[in-house]
């Protein structure tokens, strides 16, 4: 249940969110309510997990890091090997300290 990949696009939680709102309102049963209840706890779980292990940020600069290396060799298709690997080392330091620099940034 991640994110959406639109702009404006409800991601899968969210959409189930909204279904089980919809279902309690239209119902106003208590086995709705739980179930709104116990989905918007996961998503506030899930979110409160994120911001303490920073993992979506680490997941955004992983990604960055690897197209940031797709594009040097794209860009350099006549590139050595140690020019290769010289780049390479370069955005995986660059993606360790940007890592690391989390352990120091304020949880919220």
């Amino acid at each position: 249940m991640s994110g959406s990949s639109r702009p404006g696009e409800m991601s899968n939680s969210q959409l189930f969110q909204q279904l089980a709102l919809l279902g309690w309102l239209r119902s106003d049963s208590e086995k709705d309510k739980e179930i709104l209840t116990a989905i918007t706890g996961i998503q506030v779980a899930r979110e409160l997990m994120n911001r303490l292990t920073g993992q979506r940020e680490v997941d955004a600069f992983k990604k960055e890091c690897i197209q940031s290396i797709a594009d040097f060799v794209q860009k350099n298709p006549r590139a050595s090997q140690k020019e290769i690997n010289t780049a390479v080392e370069k955005h995986v330091l660059l993606f360790a300290a940007r890592v690391q620099a989390l352990d120091s940034a304020p949880l919220l």
